[in-house]
């Protein structure tokens, strides 16, 4: 129990009175949750000024297609230069191959499916189960300043995403760190757009389509080159927004003190991509710097971004509620993840149910509607991914290669297993080599133990809920057509000399 010297010192640290303390519900409910998670004995009091500042970076829609990581064509230097302060995770996985039942993880360390948040934007967002608290609010009980912001100028409006019910206002004391008090540390996190679609020409330094290689998935042509280029100028872009927020940090004086998060919600904006829990989906950049973080350059630790919030509370000096899946990777004896998974579930109008367990060394994937295509209608995708409408010319014409060909199938597989190290594109399913029969079954048994611990999310999703997604897409999709000048009963083949026309513009041909 904790005596009333404690509590007192506990108020005074929050700066309340006696009459705040009896009329603010809200941090009742805070410093309730807060007892009840474990973090409170022994930290809340700790002085400010010894605690770091914390910032988290989230950029949407990235993969590890930095300069860091050894891409060549790319120009990421104030990434880079991050990187070369602490370390660089080149496996961290995402617990959702889409943005907010990955942000829902991230922000409760724990997995999406099992607090009802692993369908995309549901029209009725589920309440958190009692005893689950999100990470800002661990972060206020503890002293923390907690900010969010959408966007580099760090002015608002607040930028969450989240599947569960929540007030922004309420998580989160303001948009940037500049409203905290006199000696107060800061948890902030600001996100990023970029490099999310539609992308963006860098006209400082454009990337020569010509030198872009696709992966084998995708066919070697013109199209693929150029949106690939796009992807990677606006990754640079995103790179000098990432350098105007570490600058502002360092001209207030609070780059020495500040332990800086640069990591993305998923994979990068795709057609194999985001959405699939291949590693173009769910193995996004992380790179911590600051102090109290080694100087070790590249890690091939294996990292979920679950395990953010663990991190972000160990940093902080506050106890890791016992609810959290996720673990803090950042101590030197923190055991490393042997086992990370994934999840993906309603997306949009499209209904799937995937599920995924990644070693360093192998991947197995459950799809649990063999029967169904990977590329079923999805609105977003149709309208904001070229590559897809070329792959589906492509395929009627009978020009993708079989690795191509495989993902345009009308059916897949129930179980596909890969041996990342010999094929780190994923193109190989080993799930019916006998040579791999030890892996596949042990793997099976991994998953099914963490299905059964773990996935506790209601499924099927209600039929309100699926009808909800459908209307809105159908609208968005019309929409769209609409704007593009193209008819509602739009083939491939228009739509595709729709999308030859948008990349003349993009990539005028030069005249000799």
């Amino acid at each position: 129990m904790l005596n009333d010297s404690y509590l007192i010192k506990t108020m005074k640290y929050l700066r309340l009175n006696l009459q705040e303390w009896f009329a603010g519900a809200a941090v009742w409910r805070v410093l309730f949750a807060s007892i009840c998670a474990g973090i409170l004995p022994g930290t809340i009091v700790a002085q400010a000024e010894k605690r770091p500042n914390i910032l988290w970076i989230v950029a949407n829609d990235i993969g590890n297609e930095l300069g860091c990581y050894g891409n060549k064509l790319i120009h990421t230097p104030n990434l880079d230069r991050l990187a070369g302060k602490g370390v660089a995770y080149r496996n961290m996985i995402t617990a959702g191959a889409v943005c907010s039942p990955s942000r829902s993880a991230f922000i409760t360390g724990m997995h999406a499916v099992s607090i009802n948040c692993h369908n995309q934007f549901p029209n009725k967002k589920t309440k958190l189960p009692d005893g689950i608290t999100p990470l800002p609010l661990l972060m206020k009980a503890g002293g923390y300043y907690v900010a969010n912001t959408g966007g580099v100028a760090m002015k608002g409006p607040y930028y969450t995403g989240y599947n569960f019910e929540h007030d922004p206002a309420a998580l989160y004391d303001g948009f940037d760190w500049s409203g905290r008090k006199e000696g107060q540390p800061f948890f902030a996190q600001v996100h990023l757009k970029l490099s999310h679609r539609p992308f963006e020409r860098d006209p400082e330094r454009p990337i020569n389509p010509d030198k872009v290689v696709v992966p084998p998935y995708y066919p070697n042509h013109p199209m693929a080159r150029q949106d690939w280029a796009m992807y990677l100028e606006t990754v640079q872009l995103l790179d000098k927004q990432v350098g105007a927020i570490l600058q502002r940090l360092k001209d207030n004086g609070l780059e020495d003190n500040t332990v800086v998060f640069f990591f993305g919600d998923h994979g990068h904006p795709h057609i194999r991509g985001k959405q699939f829990l291949y590693d173009g989906g769910v193995n996004a950049p992380l790179i911590v710097a600051g102090p109290g973080i080694r100087k070790s350059g590249v890690s091939d630790r294996l990292v979920s971004n679950t395990d953010l919030a663990a991190a972000t509370l160990s940093l902080a000096g506050l106890r890791v509620p016992a609810f959290m899946q996720g673990r803090d990777f950042l101590q030197e004896n923190s055991v490393p993840n042997t086992y990370v998974f994934s999840s993906r579930d309603r997306c949009d109008e499209t209904l799937d149910r995937i599920r995924m367990v990644r070693t360093r060394e192998f991947k197995l994937i459950r799809n649990y509607f063999p029967e169904r295509p990977y590329t079923q209608f999805n609105a977003y995708k149709k309208t904001s991914y070229p590559v897809l409408t070329l792959m589906q010319v492509l395929k009627k014409r009978g020009e993708l290669t079989p690795v191509q060909a495989h993902f345009m199938a009308d059916t897949r597989p129930e179980y596909e297993l890969y041996d990342l190290r010999k094929d780190p594109f994923e193109t190989k399913n080993l799930a019916g080599d006998p040579s791999y029969a030890k892996q596949l079954n042990t793997l099976k048994q991994v998953l099914e133990n963490w299905l059964a611990e773990t996935d506790k999310g209601p499924y099927p999703e209600s039929a309100e809920e699926v009808s909800f997604a459908r209307a809105k897409m159908q609208k968005m999709y019309d929409d769209q057509l609409t704007a593009a000048g193209l008819p509602k009963e739009v083939t491939d083949e228009q739509y595709l000399a729709y999308w030859e026309a948008v990349f003349r513009r993009f990539f005028p041909v030069k005249e000799h």
